[in-house]
């Protein structure tokens, strides 16, 4: 069986952030992002019931997505999306604990950094998937500096202040992939919201891709 990872291996990867969602709505709303060719999700920790959102996604969308949890702190919390089904680890900030539980568990983990000390310390940890954040905290050149500087073997996420509307320079800049959640989802939302919100945003991915991104 294939690494469910490989869904970050595509050109410009998005992964929803689906903060707030309740369990009864986690299936329709990640069918129509995964219809969108969105088929990275996170489930962030300080949404209501949210180890029962990753078991019911991963028991619907494992072959076809990647799930797992955001907002994760500790490494309780590691464990308990790993046996919630989850194999993503999303944290807002840089514990080489958390990231060592993660690699440890054969997850993959993505800790939240901003400066080049936390972006070593999450690559020492084992982080090969780093999330600036929040992304709207820098200029997209800031990307290219710290590109210099970091093994060729990581991948950078924007993340926070990110949307349809400004990826182009951050994929100029050298970004590789996004992580988006208001623009995509917010709580209370439905699937029709949610395919409008999906359809604008890859849209915008796909004029990058094609060479037509604009600032």
């Amino acid at each position: 069986m294939e690494h469910p990872a490989r869904y970050l291996d595509q050109p410009l990867p998005v992964i929803a952030i689906l903060r707030g969602i309740q369990p009864s709505a986690c299936v329709d709303i990640a069918a129509v992002l995964i219809e969108a060719g969105i088929t990275v999700i996170e489930v962030p920790l300080n949404s209501p019931d949210p180890l029962s959102s990753i078991r019911t996604l991963a028991e619907h969308f494992t072959d076809r997505a990647l799930i797992g949890a955001g907002t994760v702190l500790d490494t309780t919390q590691v464990q308990a999306v790993k046996d919630a089904g989850g194999a993503l680890v999303v944290a807002p900030n840089t514990n080489v604990d958390v990231i060592a539980a993660a690699c440890n568990a054969g997850m993959t983990p993505m800790p939240g950094v901003s400066t080049p000390t936390e972006m070593f310390a999450a690559y020492g940890a084992g982080a090969r998937h780093l999330k600036l954040f929040p992304a709207s905290d820098h200029a997209p050149a800031y990307v290219g500096a710290v590109r210099a500087v970091l093994p060729a073997n990581v991948r950078l996420y924007a993340v926070g202040g990110v949307g349809p509307k400004n990826l182009a320079p951050w994929a100029q800049a050298g970004i590789d992939g996004f992580g988006i959640g208001g623009d995509l989802y917010r709580a209370g939302d439905s699937a029709p919201d949610v395919i409008k919100n999906a359809t604008a945003l890859m849209q915008a991915r796909a004029a990058i891709l094609s060479g037509g991104g604009t600032e």
